[in-house]
């Protein structure tokens, strides 16, 4: 158990290492991956509005063949209506001239709705086009300045990550389950130091008895306030952990 506290420990220093080298960059990584989201949302709305003006186009131009098609069928049935003998056959090519005309004008209507539709999708798009030049263009100079940020501090960081992985292999699943999932609740800070007699993380006095125990090392003792693992100077001085 000892050992496992002195490793979480030598993780926990890490991590808030860690922590620090991640403010240093400020906003800058949160500000990327925002523009970034935005981009891909206009991205995506700029692409579905120029596929509603392409079928859009696709049915006006549809629509305007049928017509031309109807309009030429029509005039087909008027010259065979001067050649029929029967009022039946006279009536026959009435109605289909009627059917005809009837079917062209809804088509004639359907092609304006589609206009209306097709330029109201262009202006759109034009608009959002706009936008998404603009973020994009914002969103490559932060990802410049975060590029910068990063190269300033990627030794340190690289160095911290592979020390923390030689770490990591050593300590047993329950153990970093444990400081991970209390890490989490408690802004990066699992484990602390007893100094002075009171936890390192909320500063609240820890009790004569349980500062006995933590010598022992016998197991994890966690603050009565905070939750946090407490862990003794006395072990993490005596015998440190080598990397």
């Amino acid at each position: 158990m000892e050992n496992n506290l002195k490793l979480l420990y030598a993780i926990q220093q890490i991590d808030s290492q860690l922590k620090e080298v991640h403010e240093l960059k400020g906003d800058l990584p949160a500000l990327v991956a925002d523009l970034q989201a935005k981009v891909d949302t206009l991205s995506a709305k700029v692409k579905e509005l120029n596929s509603a003006v392409k079928k859009a186009k696709i049915d006006r131009d549809s629509a305007d063949v049928e017509i031309i098609d109807l309009a030429e069928k029509a005039e087909k049935y008027k010259e065979q209506q001067l050649q029929v003998k029967s009022n039946k056959q006279y009536d026959a090519l009435t109605r289909e001239i009627e059917s005809a005309e009837e079917r062209s004008k809804k088509l004639v209507k359907e092609m304006e709705f589609l206009e209306g539709k097709m330029q109201l999708a262009k202006t759109d798009s034009e608009a959002l086009s706009g936008q998404l030049e603009e973020l994009t263009v914002e969103l490559k100079e932060k990802e410049k300045e975060l590029k910068l940020v990063n190269k300033e501090h990627e030794q340190e960081e690289s160095k911290l990550r592979h020390d923390r992985e030689k770490l990591l292999v050593r300590i047993p699943k329950e153990a970093y389950e444990r400081y991970d999932r209390i890490k989490n609740a408690k802004d990066g800070v699992a484990i602390v130091l007893v100094k002075r007699d009171a936890c390192g993380g909320c500063y609240s006095r820890v009790p004569p008895q349980k500062l006995l125990e933590l010598r022992q090392t016998e197991r994890f003792f966690m603050c009565e306030h905070c939750g946090r693992i407490l862990v003794s100077e006395h072990v993490t001085e005596k015998n440190p952990i080598v990397l």
